[in-house]
């Protein structure tokens, strides 16, 4: 006769849910575009005088990619909270993956950015749903941040991002 040591897994309790776009967008204007090229050539003129034809093709995909990312709108994707963990667009992170969360605004969307222990930040557009209420479930979990650690990554790019603006700052 065994005696069983495992607990009884817990019963999802759904806390909350609600679908929001799957990524930042933000429409850019011909300006920007003029800008990112003009950049891009005077790059790849420098590159072929260096004979960087790998790193001409690695820079002229990144713009690609950019055009792509500014030109075609996300798809709308479902967010839940439970008493289990977190699950967006259909992946589910449990509880213990998380070390802390904050909220941040890029764009005029606010988001939920957590931060996993072993990998890179997940970041979940709240949509319609009201920041105070998302944090007093996940709360009840993670701790919560006012304002996250920088890191050098962070301050470079807002540094660069304010030193060499690429369109004109909304009024």
């Amino acid at each position: 006769m065994k005696s069983s040591t495992r607990s009884e897994p817990k019963e999802e309790e759904v806390y909350v849910t609600w679908s929001s776009p799957s990524r930042l967008f933000k429409k850019r204007d011909k300006e920007f575009f003029v800008n990112i090229l003009a950049i891009v050539f005077l790059l790849s003129v420098i590159l072929v005088f260096v004979r960087e034809f790998v790193l001409i093709a690695t820079v002229l995909s990144i713009v690609f990619l950019i055009y792509v990312l500014s030109t075609v709108p996300p798809e709308d994707v479902k967010h839940r909270i439970t008493n289990l963990g977190i699950e967006s667009a259909g992946h589910f992170y449990r509880w213990e993956e998380f070390a802390d969360f904050w909220f941040d605004e890029q764009w005029g969307q606010k988001m939920a950015v957590l931060r996993p222990f072993m990998s890179p930040r997940i970041i979940i557009l709240l949509g319609d749903q009201k920041s105070e209420k998302i944090r007093e479930f996940i709360a009840q979990h993670i701790p919560f941040r006012e304002e996250p650690d920088r890191t050098w990554v962070d301050n470079a790019a807002r540094w660069i991002s304010e030193k060499i603006p690429l369109e004109k700052p909304q009024a």
